[in-house]
């Protein structure tokens, strides 16, 4: 997610002293691709961040929120402004009180799911073995095709680019396929509202949806996203680029997967450029082929 300012050459070699700079985001992302961020910093607590986002404000220089990269390409040429990751416990924390689960921006998906089920809260197993943490997830609104992380809302705190915190209510909040109302503000933890179930039976059901999810994904040691949002109605994406002919297809170091076209595998030669080549070779075959223009869910910075 970015939060865009204009940036102000005159301010911003002075505005982050003490934050890292030309930090290889490669090392941060599930492709293992990427160049460098201009400005990196992983804050300590909420004072630390609203602190950034206010000297991002003074400088007019873009902040870059990056989550755990799992669907995530970075351009070889690295991306300028201010790009922060919420790895410190402070935006990791997983705390649950009744039926409500308030998990930090950090905190992965999969361990909010494991955390509520083993306290009997049911509802979002079905979204286990999606990869992604907190913040991430909300954003794109993480679902399967019975349903998704935005239902289960109950509240959002978020703060804006100037710094200033604030709850959004669901109400306040859209969520849509694998989109929310989300986009200009940085979130900082949500709180679910789950439905008491059978601890037992939960994790029962739970291990079988993640042992199906594993099944649809590509293995092996090669680093490998998931490229397209499915078409609302009729065929997925994945069987789209299936009967445009494209699994196997290769440029350079990335090819389609042959398992689940809706994967781009990526070899230990590939690089970010090989991935985006692909993308628009796939997309544009497609349309020619099925006249379906396919949606990217893959961020790309």
């Amino acid at each position: 997610m970015s939060v865009m300012n204009k940036s102000d050459n005159s301010v911003r070699q002075d505005i982050f002293r003490g934050v890292q700079r030309n930090v290889p985001l490669a090392m941060y992302t599930r492709l293992q691709l990427g160049g460098l961020a201009e400005f990196f910093a992983e804050p300590e607590s909420e004072s630390d961040l609203i602190a950034l986002l206010k000297q991002s404000q003074i400088g007019k220089i873009p902040v870059h929120i990056l989550g755990a990269g799992s669907n995530l390409l970075v351009s070889e040429k690295g991306i300028g402004g201010l790009t922060v990751r919420f790895s410190n416990p402070a935006f990791c924390g997983i705390t649950i009180e009744g039926q409500r689960v308030t998990a930090g921006a950090g905190a992965k998906l999969g361990q909010v799911i494991t955390q509520s089920v083993s306290q009997g809260l049911g509802g979002i197993e079905d979204l286990i073995g999606i990869p992604g943490n907190m913040g991430g997830s909300l954003l794109g609104n993480a679902g399967t095709n019975s349903g998704d992380l935005g239902q289960w809302v109950e509240s959002v705190r978020v703060a804006g680019i100037n710094g200033e915190i604030s709850v959004l209510s669901k109400n306040e909040i859209s969520f849509g396929y694998r989109s929310s109302s989300l986009d200009d503000a940085v979130i900082l933890s949500a709180t679910l509202r789950l439905e008491k179930d059978n601890p037992a039976e939960l994790a029962k059901r739970m291990q079988k949806l993640w042992i199906v999810r594993k099944t649809q994904q590509p293995s092996g040691e090669r680093a490998s996203v998931y490229v397209f949002k499915n078409p609302a109605t009729g065929a997925s994406a994945g069987e789209l680029v299936e009967q445009a002919g494209l699994k196997g297809t290769r440029i350079g170091g990335a090819v389609v997967s042959e398992h689940n076209a809706n994967f781009i595998m990526v070899e230990p030669e590939g690089t970010a450029e090989d991935v985006l080549r692909l993308i628009r070779f796939v997309r544009e075959q497609v349309e020619i082929i099925t006249e379906i223009k396919l949606e990217l869910s893959l961020e790309i910075w």
